[in-house]
């Protein structure tokens, strides 16, 4: 069994989202669940009636019978819990709060108090809670395409709590997850892992495979659910990370339109006039026009030596969305190029200087100690890192 404990490197500051979405979690559990399932059901309960005719409770016998192990709680998420047969919008948003027990709160919780923190700073507090809801209203309605003649309620905050999880999947996959893993009696310790190994062993093997070896169905566990919220939050992770990027490329497109380069119809490359731009000095001129370029294609005709030099000259700007787009493409196009450290390097210290951005900085430094060579730009990447959290530099959880 895994159990993770804690991350790094972990956001400056307080996550007062993060901390009062498991307040109001606890409230809930403290202030609802433990009194109503001490409690007898009312008899007088029409949701009572409701509850026994769909438990296949007909008979005065087996009514009486089925009342000893009913609790008004049992009642209580009948109502307000999610019922794919019986939608709602009321439950669609209540069931997000309400949990079967201890166990269940207590892990749902201690996944949010983790993850969450990263997950805020990056977004801003009312950015993720929209997110929050957002991937979990998109985990439930996932659950209930497969669910759709039930009426046994779903509740639980696991599936926005996925959502979360995926968007810091995308975010952060170099972070350190302290993990106790427990594999009595041969290990009982505790490991640092990296992220994705973490979190793609949540998805993979906590979900994905009991979710297809039961046919959707997952025996009081709602598989489903978690798969939703978390391809919800990599969806939306990728689009927050990614659109400004686009947006500040279509500005640059825009800004020199006199520069513009027909590429299908000019008697020289692309890589010949770009070089012409920037042997004059003209590199506005030079950013406008590799900006203008349309896909992977046309982009790979620019040597990755003008590719580096703009994202450099952007950097000096301040520029950093422009700089950062661009070192991502660089990325993600030439990823066994020889100078992809300077990429890594450049997107990291652009995120440096960026907002809310610290947590994915520290992703790119660890990149650029995964791949370089050169001892100067690896050194300048730890001197960043130990910036970032020194506590990473304290326990040697990078070279």
């Amino acid at each position: 069994m895994f159990f993770p404990m804690g991350d790094l490197p972990k956001a400056p500051g307080r996550a007062y989202a993060n901390m009062t979405l498991v307040a109001i979690n606890v409230a809930v559990f403290v202030l609802i669940t433990i009194p109503l399932a001490a409690a007898r059901p009312d008899m007088y309960d029409p949701w009572l009636a409701e509850y026994l005719r769909r438990m296949g409770v007909y008979s005065p016998m087996s009514a009486r019978i089925a009342l000893q192990h009913i609790s008004a709680y049992d009642v209580f998420v009948f109502h307000y819990g999610f019922k794919a047969a019986q939608p709602n919008l009321l439950s669609l948003f209540v069931s997000l709060f309400l949990h079967g027990g201890f166990m269940h709160l207590a892990g749902n919780m201690l996944f949010l108090w983790i993850f969450g923190q990263n997950v805020e700073h990056r977004l801003g507090p009312w950015r993720y809670l929209l997110v929050y809801f957002v991937t979990g209203v998109a985990a439930t309605l996932f659950f209930a395409m497969f669910t759709r003649n039930s009426y046994a309620p779903l509740i639980g905050a696991s599936g926005a709590i996925s959502g979360i999880l995926g968007c810091y999947f995308i975010w952060f996959p170099r972070n350190k997850i302290k993990t106790f893993v427990f594999l009595f009696p041969l290990l009982m310790t505790t490991f640092y892992l990296p992220a994705r190994l973490v979190l793609g062993f949540y998805l993979v093997v906590d979900n994905l495979l009991p979710f297809l070896f039961s046919g959707g169905d997952g025996g009081g566990v709602a598989h489903g659910a978690h798969l939703g919220g978390f391809f919800a939050g990599m969806g939306l992770a990728w689009l927050t990370a990614s659109l400004p990027g686009m947006q500040r490329g279509r500005q640059l497109r825009q800004q020199q339109p006199e520069f513009q380069f027909h590429y299908d119809n000019s008697s020289i490359t692309v890589a010949q006039r770009l070089q012409q731009l920037l042997d004059a000095g003209n590199y506005p001129a030079a950013v406008s026009l590799y900006f203008s370029l349309k896909g992977r294609a046309q982009r790979l005709h620019v040597t990755a030596q003008q590719a580096i030099r703009l994202g450099e000259y952007l950097l000096e700007q301040g520029d950093y969305a422009a700089a950062l787009s661009l070192f991502r493409r660089f990325i993600a196009e030439r990823p066994n190029d020889p100078l992809l450290d300077r990429a890594f390097f450049g997107a990291g210290v652009a995120l440096l200087n960026s907002a809310n951005s610290l947590p994915s900085a520290h992703q790119y430094f660890l990149a650029v100690l995964d791949v370089t060579r050169d001892e100067q730009l690896a050194q300048q990447a730890r001197h960043y890192l130990a910036m970032i959290d020194p506590r990473i530099a304290a326990a040697g959880l990078y070279r």
